[in-house]
């Protein structure tokens, strides 16, 4: 098989047609599902996809299984929610069956929130590395390699190259479904700030990251980045996402303050 698509779900009958029939041309399609309660599984099984049931391990995790399931000399890693312009589609359609000499390859992201591409303040071309050869990547967190509970990324050691068309990231539709997001995201997140020791019990650490580290990233992406040009949708994207990282840095604090300043061995 030259081409694989590796892709995991929960409850994702909105999405997942229209992931599944942008990626119908290609050689296996492997759905690793945890646990849906919709018709997630029966509509990947209707685009010939196999269907693997596998508990929740973890974004990372997850996803590197759904790679380790794959037979295909090429892997083509997707979120649910994702979807490949019919550009784009031609273009790797095109370029896979000549062995390009690149391993891996970036993908430029079209972001929507509320139905309006976000063209500014740092959200287009937002590149994914998506596309490359089996066993040449895996989701972890580089250098170390370790596995990332959210925001996981593509470990590659090598050159990469990026291709010329979107994939078309069908994020938030509603207000709802992007404050739930980023209500669980942001308790992710304050895990890894944890984790990796990015917190501080300090007063003025507190301030800086709760208060003034949101404000300038709102400033930064907002105006300078000319997220203004996005409309009432930029402006409620950006304002949002500000608030994000003062919840993530929020929850951190607050699951430091119930450990004890110094932990017995």
């Amino acid at each position: 098989m030259l081409v694989s698509v590796a892709i995991v779900t929960k409850n994702e009958e909105e999405n997942l047609p229209r992931t599944l029939a942008s990626v119908s041309w290609a050689d296996e399609i492997v759905v690793v599902d945890s646990g849906s309660t919709d018709r997630t599984q029966e509509i990947a099984r209707s685009f010939g996809a196999r269907v693997i049931e596998r508990e929740w391990p973890g974004f990372a995790a997850q996803k590197n299984f759904a790679i380790s399931q794959c037979t295909g000399a090429w892997i083509l890693s997707l979120d649910a929610d994702e979807e490949l312009t019919s550009e784009l589609q031609t273009q790797i359609r095109t370029m896979l069956p000549t062995n390009p000499p690149t391993d891996a390859y970036y993908l430029p992201r079209r972001n929507l929130f509320l139905g309006r591409w976000i063209k500014h303040g740092g959200f287009y071309p937002d590149p994914k590395l998506r596309l490359f050869r089996r066993r040449a990547a895996n989701f972890a967190l580089t250098p170390h390699f370790q596995e990332r509970p959210v925001h996981e990324t593509i470990a590659f050691d090598g050159a990469a190259d990026t291709l010329d068309f979107d994939i078309i990231h069908n994020a938030y539709p509603a207000l709802s479904t992007y404050i739930e997001h980023m209500d669980r995201y942001s308790g992710l997140g304050a895990d890894l700030l944890i984790a990796n020791g990015r917190t501080s019990r300090s007063v003025f650490s507190f301030v800086i990251n709760i208060f003034l580290v949101p404000q300038l990233m709102f400033l930064w992406n907002y105006i300078f980045r000319l997220g203004f040009l996005d409309g009432r949708e930029g402006l409620l994207l950006h304002l949002y996402h500000a608030t994000y990282t003062s919840w993530k840095y929020a929850k951190a604090w607050e699951k430091m303050r119930k450990l004890p300043l110094h932990p017995t061995a």
